[in-house]
């Protein structure tokens, strides 16, 4: 870890994210890695030369905007746009060379007119999102004859559950399928949960997601491995008397004289406002509670029985000695989703990137 990283940073273990694709890898025929939303604030481009090694299928984006940077960045794999888009963006996504996910006559239609090549159907099967609904494919049988798409998906909306939602979506997708003039090629429906469940696929294509970026789906036996920590230097050490107050509104009153660490990393590089009075950091393998109100750049610990100083490192999500935070405990603390707060991390922290293509 540099040292010239003096106030907040993000540290990535690339190789971490290929041992997480690998255990996905192992329970399909092949996998279109999801590396939207910036590779859910890891690093889009970093991330997908470090899984080239695997040999993915593709790559998942949610913008034209993301499939230009892959682009730029030298990866020729298929790359599939699942986001619609207006129909007067689609020469964009045609020049960019990207696979865009179409459900309406009047995109199909657009997309073949502009010489528009592989394109996936979307279908929708409960999510109520996207796509034409399962129930609804004769509408398209004229056109999907003369234009076929290369794949057809559909997306889970409670792959986490067992509740059989999956399962029902499963049979519709099928049912879907079957009413179509001719299956495609490549068919895909299961996100990291729904991969995590299989013990092997029995589509084309796995759809892993957030696994790969180390957070835990739910699926006993499944763990990927962590991917991500925050860290941040101390840059004040200050004791306050017994009553005194820390932060915003007064929410934090010293119980006693109490020794107070000043990070300079706040909710506008990610770490959420919520966390204050809440959350923990790890400072010298101790636990340090957050103190008051998280601030815009900055964060204060409460570090009395700790030996702290300036300069010292406080990791905010990751491991210190035997100590770990996860960002399954960080979104427990802020009452928000782990992918929240993944691409929540703003870029005004720098990534330190290890393993992978980091050298």
């Amino acid at each position: 870890m540099p040292m010239r990283l003096t106030r907040g940073w993000i540290e990535v273990d690339l190789d971490a994210v290929v041992r997480n694709a690998r255990a996905m890898s192992a329970r399909a025929p092949a996998i279109l890695p999801m590396v939207k939303a910036d590779a859910y604030g890891i690093g889009a481009v970093r991330v997908a030369r470090a899984l080239e090694r695997l040999s993915p299928w593709g790559y998942g984006i949610a913008t034209i905007d993301e499939g230009r940077e892959l682009r730029y960045a030298g990866i020729v794999r298929p790359v599939v746009l699942f986001t619609p888009v207006d129909l007067a963006d689609l020469p964009s996504a045609r020049d960019a060379k990207l696979t865009p996910a179409l459900a309406s006559a009047e995109a199909i239609e657009r997309w073949t007119s502009i010489g528009g090549r592989a394109w996936h159907l979307a279908i929708d099967t409960g999510m109520s999102r996207s796509g034409v609904r399962w129930t609804e494919l004769s509408s398209l049988d004229a056109l999907l004859r003369r234009n076929p798409p290369e794949g057809a998906f559909t997306h889970f909306h409670s792959a986490t559950l067992d509740d059989g939602t999956q399962q029902e979506q499963e049979q519709r997708f099928e049912q879907a399928l079957a009413a179509l003039p001719a299956r495609p090629a490549m068919l895909h429906a299961e996100n990291s949960a729904a991969l995590a469940r299989a013990s092997k696929s029995k589509w084309s294509l796995g759809r892993p997601g957030i696994f790969l970026y180390g957070v835990d789906v739910g699926v006993a036996g499944v763990q990927p491995e962590p991917v991500v920590s925050v860290c941040a230097r101390i840059v004040e050490v200050r004791t306050v008397a017994a009553g005194e107050s820390v932060s915003y509104d007064a929410s934090f009153r010293a119980a006693r004289e109490t020794r107070i660490a000043t990070l300079p990393v706040g909710y506008a590089d990610g770490y959420r406002r919520a966390l204050g009075n809440r959350a923990h950091a790890l400072v010298a393998g101790h636990r340090a509670p957050v103190a008051g109100v998280v601030t815009m750049d900055m964060t204060m610990l409460d570090v009395t029985d700790i030996p702290a100083a300036v300069g010292d490192i406080a990791t905010l999500l990751g491991s210190d000695g035997d100590e770990r935070i996860t960002i399954a405990d960080l979104a427990e603390w802020a009452s928000a989703s782990p992918y929240e707060l993944l691409t929540g991390l703003h870029a005004r922290l720098p990534r330190h990137y290890g393993g992978g293509d980091a050298a």
